[in-house]
């Protein structure tokens, strides 16, 4: 039978485990891995821009060439010093996600934020993500086996800036 003391130090030392832990999931839910595989840590980047095209593209740093003006969604051809993108706003959650699920079909790196969507080439993406915010996905082209046309698609340009 534990004494009272025994009992506190006991229940002390659960405490002290349990407060430890949730330190060390904070901890690790503060950085994120880096893309070099090294094991190396990075901070987690700032909360997604918001705004308009021309907002978003002004944070960007882009003068944008509006391509698409509708009432679901807007999009600009943009280039900055680290090369060109499309960046593409939405007028709904369920648009943005839609939108991006069939973008996926045609593979790339997308950098994504609330109702808004940069597309261009990782390194371009990674920059913007510096300036934007929000969060990178990316995407392997979907193949069917044997599409029937042979080579490469290096030419598609899906959704890619062209």
């Amino acid at each position: 039978m534990a004494t009272e003391p025994e009992g506190r130090g006991a229940r002390r030392g659960r405490v002290t485990a349990v407060v430890l832990a949730g330190v060390l999931l904070l901890a690790g839910c503060s950085a994120e891995p880096a893309d070099d595989g090294a094991g190396q840590q990075r901070p987690t980047p700032k909360p997604a821009a918001t705004g308009t095209l021309e907002q978003l593209a002004k944070k960007a740093g882009c003068d944008p060439n509006v391509q698409t003006d509708a009432a679901e969604l807007r999009q600009a051809n943009c280039r900055t010093d680290e090369g060109r993108y499309v960046l593409t706003t939405f007028a709904t959650d369920r648009g943005q996600r839609e939108w991006i699920n069939e973008a996926k079909d045609y593979g790339g790196s997308y950098l994504v934020g609330r109702r808004w969507v940069a597309v261009g080439e990782p390194d371009v993406v990674a920059a913007l993500r510096g300036r934007l915010g929000g969060t990178v996905e990316t995407a392997s082209p979907h193949h069917s086996g044997d599409s029937g046309g042979g080579g490469s698609e290096d030419g598609h340009s899906g959704h890619h800036p062209g």
